[in-house]
């Protein structure tokens, strides 16, 4: 174990993670911010999923300031973060079978859209049936996973499938199982999770790529701008008129 005290053994770890996605998954990042800049000039809609805290990092490329203004929220009423209690009603949720159809029968997702869908483990029902259906549906997905959960765990599926089987680009976040970075003599359990450093990194770099991409290509960015600079309410305000065909979170 390193010499240094745990803040600083954590964060040498989320640095080494974020140092192998950077590394390891560049041609995946590539891949989907492509995905999302064709989406967008063909005029579809961007949307994103996660249940418990895997909602986060969708979470956090939705309404966001720097953000892609058409990044839309898909949220599952009782599973996005811990916002039910009690909270471990989320988890049981996660492997309710039908949730997921139910879910996108009532969505606007249609073909031609994005789904990114955010599962440390991709093994519950909810992550590998919303991958499933939305793809009967045409809908492209964009799975955001540790893909060592498939080498060392089972699938809670029905098929015996994990979230990476059904997607159109995967990008491994490369997070243990167990989502722990750290232990300690003292500490009856390993602890410190990066999930959502590293997830929230790789989201991040996904729509930075399709940012450039857009520009490259000579087409529009709708990017939001911060509310706290002068002007930015303005910016956004013509910004969510211009594209409110494919803008949710404000209705």
């Amino acid at each position: 174990m390193s010499d240094r005290k745990p803040a600083g053994q954590f964060l040498d770890a989320a640095m080494e993670l974020l140092r192998r996605v950077r590394d390891e998954e560049a041609e995946a990042v590539e891949a989907a911010g492509a995905l999302l800049a064709d989406t967008v000039e063909r005029g579809g809609r961007l949307f994103a999923f996660g249940a418990g805290h895997s909602s986060l990092p969708a979470q956090d490329v939705v309404y966001r300031a720097g953000g892609l203004a058409l990044m839309n929220l898909l949220a599952v009423p009782g599973v996005v973060g811990v916002d039910v209690t009690p909270a471990t009603l989320g988890s049981a949720l996660e492997r309710v079978d039908g949730l997921a159809a139910a879910v996108l029968d009532t969505s606007p997702l249609r073909a031609g859209d994005v789904l990114v869908i955010v599962s440390l483990s991709g093994r519950n029902a909810l992550p590998v049936e919303m991958a499933l259906n939305a793809r009967a549906l045409g809908v492209k997905v964009i799975g955001v996973t540790s893909v060592a959960y498939a080498a060392e765990t089972r699938s809670r599926h029905t098929s015996g499938t994990f979230l990476k089987d059904h997607c159109d680009v995967v990008l491994d976040s490369k997070i243990a199982v167990g989502d722990a970075e750290l232990t300690h003599d003292g500490v009856p359990a390993p602890f410190a999770p990066a999930s959502t450093v590293v997830t929230s990194a790789l989201m991040q770099a996904v729509l930075a790529t399709t940012a450039g991409l857009l520009a490259d290509r000579g087409a529009d960015v709708p990017l939001l701008r911060s509310g706290n600079v002068d002007g930015g309410h303005d910016w956004n305000g013509r910004i969510m008129d211009d594209y409110a065909d494919r803008i949710f979170y404000r209705r």
